[in-house]
């Protein structure tokens, strides 16, 4: 064929690979190619499968269980060992409530967390949080009551619970107790005892010391620690408890430590060894330097009054008015503030101090 045929064949408005003309019928029919058998196709549509929802199932919590057995739950107050009523755990508000663990009376062990509402319950404990207590203190303050047994420290008959007269009256009485804890600070129970028996010899109540001059004063308490200063703390305490107390020392603890000279300290040991009331435990050199020497404090302190606070936190209400008296009369026999009887002390393998001391000497 000619190159002028093949041309004619390229150039015709329609025509197929196989060179054959498309006749007017195919023309005047769909654009679409005779290869398919439908004239008009629409475009395939893919399904998509629908997937069945996943059901998960959780298992019951424990609260869900007591809300269903509707049971009753004893409450165990944590601090005071204070015993609340029972609670109907199915009439408490979930919304408004919040979880306590609750101790099992019977072992003590954990038992399923009760739901309290916190809004209308005055019992109900916002916060749980856990207190903090050295280890081993009971077994440690054990052994400290079995080595004061004996009663052989200074302070056992030589301190201020002993300087007061016991003939004298109440009001008297009391006053001698306070005027033996003020002499007291920085000074041996042995020269406060000798300097309170000079005082009750010259005539120790409020109108006397009052109007005793300053330098005879210092005579009788000498040679107690800052005598100079401890005169004029007793003389404007004398002032002060005949103007606004009748001759009395006050009630409270607040108003004590308002009073020249008077310190956290004295105050509560004066509460409790003259009104017999324990408003909190009285911290000296001795029971400072001890709980830190035994951890009894959460961190190291460097005041008497932080380790006051500190062991009021954990140790129990009930001991409070005889950790001073044992913890002093440790201190002065075995405890010293320096070079402690370690090898001597009961509590050698329990005290950390006298375990780092035993390693660095080895």
């Amino acid at each position: 064929m000619s190159k002028r045929l093949k041309l004619n064949v390229l150039t015709s408005s329609k025509c197929l690979r196989s060179q054959k003309k498309v006749t007017d019928a195919d023309a005047s029919s769909s654009n679409t190619s005779h290869y398919f058998k439908h004239d008009n196709l629409s475009p395939i549509k893919s399904e998509t499968k629908k997937r069945s929802p996943v059901k998960i199932r959780y298992e019951k919590s424990d609260i869900e269980t007591v809300m269903d057995e509707k049971v009753k739950i004893p409450t165990v107050f944590d601090a005071n060992h204070v015993k609340l009523d029972e609670f109907d755990v199915t009439s408490v508000d979930t919304s408004k409530s919040k979880v306590l663990k609750v101790l099992d009376e019977s072992d003590g062990k954990l038992n399923v967390p009760t739901i309290l509402n916190t809004k209308n319950n005055k019992h109900a404990v916002k916060k749980s949080k856990t207190e903090w207590v050295p280890d081993d203190w009971m077994l440690t303050l054990q052994n400290i009551k079995d080595m004061r047994k004996s009663q052989t420290a200074p302070v056992d008959e030589l301190g201020c619970h002993k300087c007061a007269d016991p003939n004298a009256s109440a009001s008297v009485n009391r006053y001698q107790c306070l005027i033996a804890l003020m002499l007291s600070s920085q000074t041996k129970d042995q020269v406060t005892h000798a300097a309170m028996e000079r005082l009750k010899a010259y005539g120790c109540t409020p109108s006397e010391i009052a109007a005793t001059p300053n330098n005879v004063l210092g005579k009788l308490i000498y040679p107690v620690g800052f005598w100079k200063r401890k005169v004029e703390y007793i003389k404007k305490t004398s002032e002060i408890l005949i103007k606004r107390y009748q001759g009395d020392i006050p009630k409270t603890i607040n108003e004590l430590c308002q009073l020249p000279g008077v310190g956290p300290k004295m105050g509560h040991i004066c509460m409790q060894i003259a009104w017999g009331k324990v408003s909190g435990i009285g911290v000296d050199t001795h029971v400072h330097r001890i709980c830190n020497r035994l951890q009894w404090v959460k961190k190291p302190t460097k005041t008497p009054e932080e380790t006051r606070m500190s062991l009021e936190e954990w140790l129990p209400h009930h001991l409070w008015s005889e950790i001073n008296h044992l913890l002093v009369g440790f201190g002065q026999e075995i405890c010293l503030p320096r070079f402690p009887k370690c090898s001597k002390c009961s509590n050698k393998d329990l005290c950390p101090y006298a375990r780092e001391n035993s390693t660095a000497k080895t």
